[in-house]
């Protein structure tokens, strides 16, 4: 457990939330980016380190922010472990950029730089740096074809796309 509770904790100690220079997902639609998302690749951080079947889980709060459930199964403990945060738009709620937080007042950038407009099947995540990527979608699995064009364009955004690393879901 206390490993996910390190989830995105360089971003929450990051000095921006939001980057300048990578585009987000515009005329986007919180009602249709709710529910679970598979984690499928990430860039290495620490605060996963051994995790696989990692899903994030987005709901409403009351007070009109989202709540985020993050589970993984830890490979070395073989104990499952969860972290559960808020998250904020910094902007209009049309526009993919959004602050998350899992310490109380400190919180990073979350901004969905590339997502699947038509049906919301796949997302890519960044944080406020390149140092943090990640690729989600609905089902464990995405096809080949799809990875390579994810791939391409993180790579284009100026990512180690060479580091990413291909998350076991099964």
């Amino acid at each position: 457990m206390k490993y996910l509770y390190l989830l995105l904790l360089p971003l929450l100690t990051a000095c921006s939330i939001r980057s300048t220079d990578l585009p987000v997902a515009q005329n986007f639609k919180l009602e249709r980016y709710l529910g679970t998302w598979y984690e499928i690749a990430r860039l290495p951080n620490r605060f996963e380190k051994d995790l696989i079947k990692v899903t994030a889980n987005y709901s409403l709060r009351s007070d009109g922010g989202i709540k985020v459930l993050n589970k993984g199964f830890n490979s070395k403990t073989d104990k499952w472990e969860e972290a559960e945060g808020k998250a904020y738009f910094t902007q209009s709620p049309d526009i993919g950029a959004l602050k998350v937080s899992f310490f109380g007042p400190f919180y990073g950038g979350y901004n969905i730089i590339e997502l699947d407009e038509a049906a919301y099947q796949y997302a890519m995540v960044a944080g406020p740096k390149r140092d943090y990527l990640w690729i989600l979608a609905r089902d464990k699995t995405i096809d080949d074809l799809l990875k390579k064009r994810l791939k391409a364009k993180a790579q284009e955004y100026g990512f180690a796309v060479e580091n990413l690393e291909w998350i076991r879901q099964n």
